[in-house]
């Protein structure tokens, strides 16, 4: 029973330090996340300054696994280059074992209650008294996340204490090297913080549960552990980014397999030419030499060593668009029908990520063949809505950039042509954002349980469904009553923006709501009105000319 109490105090202990280690890396992100990616922008200019920036950023954010991934997103922006990457990820190495030396010197050498408890009722009284503002809400954040790491910390010390009492470890005393590297290995996997795996080494080693060449072991494995979360991050993105994992991950393997070469060397060389007799302050410098030896080995071959990891993952093109990649400036009247189909299919994608918004079963791809193609290769329906409209939003980016180099290369009347194009992008965007932005009163509506809102929320979808459905009728025919009918669309949607109100209000007087409901009700209704109206100025300016467009209401072009 004791052996399975401790186990449970040791899973424990495991599940309040990653939670404290997570607490502690979103509020020093949030508190100064802008500053620390201007600084690791401004340090790149050379390889030494790149890793002592990766180093010094680790060290206070404590967590290389988001430096990494930070730096890959800048890789995959173009914004670093493969080398200034690799020299900070090898700073960020280094700069993790703050966190050990922390965790080794107070963790085990004072009484962490008096640490712990007296952070956490400060960082709880902040969060619940003035939490309201950013900066005190992720200074609490802060404040519990350190005193929890230390409760964490004090779970696996008294559960180890527990198991070396009532469990014989000396059978895996004679167990070889490499079943530890295995064990550090399979951990930090597990867990994804090399920061927990070295904590629970520290434990063990502190109470005699294994030795320090074994734990020395673990510490490395898990070197090589903690890059699995990252390669993972890379999996789809461009051939930079994949070649940047890469890189980081023989590093590792490198540098792994040399230090559990000459693993006994290395040892008597802390213990006795260091002269660090404490345990737990050796495995911790073990941990300090071997990335900072790493990193002084591989700093002075980067260049060739970028130019070796060149050799692998093919370039490709990651434009989202599915028509303009294809342009060539000196075909104009090609590059004016590839540029109008990705501009239609824009449409297209906005209405689909509306329906989705509004939980309608759109059938808007299944009227277009190609449009449902262009779908199922780009995975649109599989992502979740807020990358659904970051692709959306990069999309507009790219027909906005092709806009602007394609209107140097047409006659007046194609300008005229594209000038129209580009304002069904705009408003197609707009329409897309109003929902995006009231996403939460969407989601509250939907699962309203007061009747009140739930039916509102649903006799706007109706309506809308049924105005979706028309849309893409409009985008997909060559009528030539388009002019009319979208006159009458414009008609039927302030109409219906209308009626809704005064059934709103009628209905709120037998049925009082609070304020909030009242707001977020009114800002759903206008926000939607918007969107409709956006959709609907896409439409007009992609399907009518400039003479059809003179027997539009005058109106519409007032609007967003």
């Amino acid at each position: 029973m004791d052996l399975l109490y401790s186990l449970f105090r040791l899973l424990s202990g495991i599940g309040l330090f990653m939670f404290a280690m997570y607490l502690i890396e979103e509020s020093l992100k949030n508190l100064s996340g802008r500053n620390f990616k201007i600084f690791l922008k401004k340090i790149t200019k050379n390889n030494l300054g790149a890793a002592f920036g990766g180093a010094v950023v680790t060290g206070i954010l404590q967590s290389s696994s988001m430096v990494s991934l930070m730096v890959l997103a800048f890789v995959g922006a173009g914004i670093f280059t493969m080398k200034n990457a690799i020299a900070i990820i090898l700073g960020a190495n280094l700069g993790t074992t703050l966190d050990s030396w922390i965790v080794a010197t107070l963790g085990f050498n004072m009484d962490i209650e008096i640490i712990a408890y007296p952070i956490i009722f400060i960082g709880g009284f902040l969060l619940l008294s003035l939490g309201k503002r950013n900066a005190i809400k992720y200074l609490s954040f802060f404040m519990l996340g350190f005193g929890l790491l230390f409760i964490g910390l004090g779970f696996m010390k008294d559960a180890m204490e527990l198991q070396v009492q009532t469990f014989d470890f000396a059978q895996y005393a004679s167990m070889p090297s490499i079943f530890f590297l295995g064990i550090g290995f399979v951990i930090t996997l597990l867990v994804q913080s090399s920061s927990v795996t070295m904590a629970l080494t520290l434990s063990a080693l502190h109470f005699g549960a294994i030795d320090f060449a074994s734990a020395a072991a673990i510490v490395l494995g898990s070197e090589t552990g903690t890059t699995i979360k990252i390669m993972l991050s890379a999996i789809g993105g461009n051939a930079a980014k994949k070649r940047v994992v890469l890189g980081n991950f023989i590093f590792n393997i490198i540098i792994t397999l040399l230090a559990f070469l000459f693993l006994k060397p290395i040892l008597h060389f802390i213990q006795e030419v260091l002269n660090v007799k404490n345990p737990l302050l050796a495995l911790v410098t073990f941990s300090t030499c071997i990335n900072l030896a790493g990193l002084l080995l591989f700093l002075p071959f980067l260049g060739p060593y970028t130019t070796f990891l060149t050799r692998f993952f093919k370039e490709t093109n990651h434009t989202l668009a599915s028509f303009i990649g294809d342009i060539k400036m000196d075909e104009p009247e090609s590059a004016m029908e590839l540029f109008q189909n990705e501009v239609e299919y824009f449409i297209y994608y906005g209405i689909v990520f509306n329906a989705s918004m509004l939980q309608l079963e759109d059938d808007t791809e299944a009227s277009n063949i190609r449009f449902q193609k262009i779908l199922t290769q780009r995975a649109f329906h599989r992502k979740t809505q807020q990358e659904k409209y970051d692709f959306i939003k990069q999309l507009q980016g790219e027909i906005q950039t092709c806009y602007l180099l394609l209107r140097t290369k047409v006659s007046n009347t194609e300008t005229a042509i594209l000038n129209q194009y580009i304002v069904s992008v705009r408003s197609a965007m707009y329409a897309v954002k109003c929902l995006h932005d009231i996403e939460t009163n969407i989601d509250d509506l939907s699962k309203s349980s007061q009747d009140i809102k739930f039916d509102f929320f649903g006799q706007s979808k109706v309506y809308t469904a049924a105005l979706y459905k028309t849309f893409s009728t409009i985008m997909h025919t060559s009528e030539n009553q388009h002019a009319t009918k979208l006159n009458t669309m414009y008609l039927d949607i302030q109409t219906n923006y209308n009626h809704t109100l005064n059934t709103f209000y009628k209905n709120a007087q037998n049925t009082p709501l609070d304020d909030i409901d009242m707001t977020l009700l009114l800002n759903f209704n206008r926000e939607l009105f918007a969107s409709n109206m956006a959709l609907l100025k896409a439409v007009k300016n992609f399907k009518l000319s400039d003479e059809k467009t003179l027997s539009f209401l005058e109106q519409v072009n007032d609007l967003p």
